[in-house]
Parts: structure tokens; C-alpha cells; sequence
């Protein structure tokens, strides 16, 4: 089975391969460093990592890009109220990001260009645009890209059957979310609120416009046209139809073959807003008792293609399914005495996988990242083995392995709590009376054991013991 997914271009699904045939070139935009990224932000980063992982453990050689955005309209406010250097603010946020994807498990692209570092690259897009024609000089010194140059702008979203307007005054800044949509801005003259944010250009001094750089860096790191481009679904429009505009615009070539969209996370039903309070980052999360791999599992929970409500009422669930997942991992690697691999040995020896009960899991992934239907499938395997080990296979082993490596889940450490002799001799005493059917006896052992503050789980073969 091929990996495929949602395509937002074709509105269809597409298989995931590289038209080089080598190597998928998979560009993501990712965060403006203004403040600690919010789990709507890693949603869509999360999801990003799934999908890197599902195409490498099914045999694609992956070229991950994700952009740091260090220059915008936010980032230079922000640092100017706070009376910050531009390079030194965003340097602080940025490393706050690194860190909440490792907590995250989330793998590090192998490149991250920044907006910053790469200016001039969009100064020469710019100086391509407007050799074409395609661009314009405005009166204040900023340059527009021509929308009625390009005509097929809006294909991605749809953005013309809504009405645009043409007052470029009112396009001039980096925004992004409106009902309308004019001339966007290339390059931004200088203004006195930049400050010392400007750099030198042919048309004087000023900065890039937003949208110029995802395209400027991406045609860098991946060439004029590649594979699959990556972001929430709220860059659809406008940030990613002037991607397409300006790229195709200058190279005459395909920008994305594929569009990957993630949809937008709910927080108690509601849009996430600091007004509302429920504008959570990682460590406010952390901060409430949950662990990064409890937070991962609820951002993974729901299909992407699909508003998911994040509740964290639901994160004692996810906690219980990964102490679940994690006691199943440690029962069937002690079955067939599995040695644990790394994710890079995985992805090395793709060819011969063998993924047992769990390949409906697996299946599941590759048919557009449906990751509700994966657990479901792990939890029905789960449930088969648990009544029955001794029909645990070594490719179960694997299975659950590429699985849960697939969904960037880490797997909590069991506690082994030490059980005290009392315990131990009602335990097997109960153990005694059901083995002779004495249902009386095995309940009144039950109870005492549970006023001794210890849960008894029958299994096959025997019991399990639990403080709680």
C-alpha cells in the first residue's frame, strides 16, 4: 500500500513520492518567533512530523525544510515595545521553539533557514519579478506583486469567487485571515516603527515582504518546483496563494506538486483566544501536570483534515492509553524477547518489514494520515493480545515498534511498584479461589486487597497488581 494524502490543490488524494524519484522534498512554514508557540501552532508541526515519519518508514527518502520566520511585522513590534535587538528577541523565542519540540519528539528538519539570514535571496526574487513585469513600485517606495499578472491566483483556495479589492494602502501589511485581497507587498519601504529593521535595497531601504520569504527559501533548499508543501490551513489563503503566484510567476514552473493542510485545533469547543484563557502553550501544560508525550497524543488524536477539540479533561485518557500502550510494548518484547531498534535502524531497513497484527495500523497511516483509525486498530491488536499472549508473534514486536515510532510516540516508563508480602499472599490466595471456582472467596479477596488500596487485573496465566 502507497502513502497518499489529502491534496488541497487537486482536492483529491495524491500519492507521496518524489518526482525525482530520489528524494521528497518537503517544505513546512514554520513559526513566527514573537512568544512561545501555542498548541494550535504544534498541531499543525506535530501532524507535519507524523506525516515525515510515515513516508520514511514506508521507504521515501524525505528532505525536511522548515523556515524560521524572525522577521515580520509582529516580530519587529514586539521586540521594539520591549526595547529588545530584533536578532537577540527572536534568538530567545526561537530557542523556546527548539525546546518545546524536543519535549515534543518532534524530528529536527534538516534544514531550518531563517527569514533574517536570507534577505538576500529575496532581494534578488524580487529583482526577477520585476524584470517579468509582474511588479510594480508604489509611490512610497514599497514593491507590489501584480495579482492580475498571475491569472490563475485562487486556484488553491478558491479566493476568487470572494471579492478582492485593489486599494494596495490597505494590503501593505503582513496580516494575514481577511475576506479580501489586493496587491501584496514584496518589499516594505522603511517606516519610522521599524527602527534599525531595514535593510539596503534597489529600492531603497525597507524589508521583505512576509509572504517573499517562505518562497525565496524553499526555491533554495528544494529547487523552483518541489514536492509537498506543509502549513495550517489558515495559509491557504493569502500567505500560500502568493507563494504560488510569485514562484510560478518568476520560474514558469510548478511551485508544490502537493498541498498539505492542517486543519485548526479547538480548545472546550471554543477557538483558542487569550481572552477565553485557553490559549495554551506547552509549558502551561506542563504546568497542570501533563507530560509533552500525553500532550502529543491528544494533538495526534483526531483526524487532521478535521476540527480537533483539545479538552484537558481528555488528557487522563491519553495518559491511560500510553500506560496501556506502554505495558503491552513491555509484554510482547519479554514474549518473544525482542531487542528494541532505533527510529534511524527502522527507516534503514524499510524493505523488510513485517509489521504482524499491527499493518492495519500502519495501513491506516498511509491512507491520508488517518491516525484515529491507527489507534483504533492498535487498540483491537491490543485487546487480542492481552486475552491471549502466547500468540504473540516477533513481528507484533515490529509492528507495534514502527507503529508507535510512526506516530512520534515515547512511551512512559512502567513504575514497578513493590509489592508487599500481605499483598502478595491475598493475591494468590484470590489467584487459589477462582482456580477452584470459590467466586465468594475470590470476591471478599478482592475487597480486602482493594482496602489495602491495590487494584487486582486478572490476565492470562495469572494476575496484575496495581496501587490505586
Amino acid at each position: 500500500m502507497k502513502f497518499e494524502i489529502y491534496d488541497t490543490l487537486s482536492k483529491s488524494n495524491q500519492p507521496v513520492e518524489p518526482a525525482d524519484g530520489k528524494t521528497l522534498g518537503f517544505y513546512c512554514c514554520g513559526p513566527t518567533v514573537y512568544a512561545a508557540a501555542h498548541i494550535g501552532n504544534f498541531r499543525t508541526f506535530v501532524v507535519q512530523d507524523v506525516f515525515r515519519r510515515v513516508a520514511e518508514l514506508s521507504g521515501v527518502k524525505v528532505k525536511h525544510v522548515r523556515n524560521i520566520t524572525n522577521v515580520d511585522d509582529k516580530t519587529i513590534r514586539v521586540s521594539m515595545e520591549q526595547g529588545q535587538d530584533l536578532k537577540a528577541f527572536t534568538q530567545i523565542w526561537t530557542d523556546k521553539f527548539h525546546e518545546d519540540c524536543e519535549a515534543l519528539n518532534l524530528l529536527t528538519p534538516m534544514v531550518e533557514p531563517g527569514a533574517v539570514e536570507h534577505i538576500q535571496e529575496q532581494i534578488d526574487l524580487i529583482a526577477a519579478l520585476m524584470e517579468k513585469g509582474v511588479a510594480y513600485q508604489a509611490k512610497d517606495g514599497s514593491v507590489f506583486f501584480k495579482i492580475d499578472a498571475f491569472p490563475e491566483y485562487g486556484r488553491l483556495s478558491g479566493v476568487k469567487e470572494r471579492e478582492l479589492t485593489t486599494d494596495t494602502s490597505a494590503q501593505a501589511d503582513d496580516e494575514y485571515g481577511r475576506d479580501s485581497m489586493a496587491d501584496f507587498a514584496l518589499w516594505k519601504t522603511a517606516k519610522p516603527e521599524d527602527g534599525e529593521n531595514v535593510w539596503d535595497s534597489p529600492w531603497g531601504k525597507g524589508r521583505p515582504g512576509w509572504h517573499l520569504e517562505c518562497s525565496a527559501m524553499s526555491m533554495k533548499y528544494l529547487g523552483p518546483s518541489f514536492d509537498v508543501h506543509s502549513g495550517g490551513i489558515d495559509l491557504a489563503f493569502p500567505h500560500h496563494e502568493n507563494e504560488i503566484a510569485q514562484s510560478e510567476a518568476c520560474t514558469g514552473k510548478t511551485f508544490s506538486r502537493l498541498w498539505f493542510h492542517v486543519v485548526h485545533l479547538m480548545v472546550d469547543g471554543k477557538k483558542m483566544s487569550k481572552s477565553l484563557g485557553n490559549m495554551y502553550t506547552l509549558e502551561d501544560l506542563e504546568a497542570k501536570g501533563f507530560t509533552p508525550a500525553e500532550i502529543r497524543y491528544g494533538l495526534i488524536a483526531g483526524h487532521y483534515r478535521k476540527h480537533l477539540n483539545f479538552t484537558v479533561g481528555a488528557m487522563d485518557a491519553h495518559r491511560s492509553n500510553l500506560q496501556r500502550l506502554a505495558k503491552l510494548s513491555v509484554l510482547i518484547n519479554e514474549k518473544v524477547a525482542y531487542q528494541p531498534r532505533s527510529y534511524k535502524e527502522c527507516i534503514q531497513n524499510v524493505g523488510d518489514a513485517d509489521f504482524g497484527r499491527f499493518q492495519s495500523a500502519f495501513d491506516a497511516l498511509l491512507d491520508n494520515l488517518n491516525v484515529p483509525k491507527a489507534l483504533g486498530e492498535v487498540f483491537r491488536v491490543a485487546g487480542e493480545i492481552e486475552k491471549n499472549p502466547e500468540s504473540i508473534t516477533s513481528a507484533d514486536a515490529r509492528g507495534l515498534e514502527e507503529v508507535m515510532y510512526a506516530l512520534g510516540l515515547e512511551l512512559p516508563e512502567l513504575e514497578s511498584a513493590e509489592v508487599p508480602a500481605e499483598v502478595k499472599a491475598l493475591a494468590d490466595a484470590r489467584l487459589t479461589a477462582r482456580q477452584t471456582k470459590d467466586w465468594a472467596e475470590s470476591d471478599r479477596l478482592r475487597d480486602e486487597l482493594a482496602n489495602l488500596g491495590w487494584q487486582v487485573k486478572d490476565v492470562a496465566g495469572g494476575y496484575e497488581l496495581e496501587q490505586g
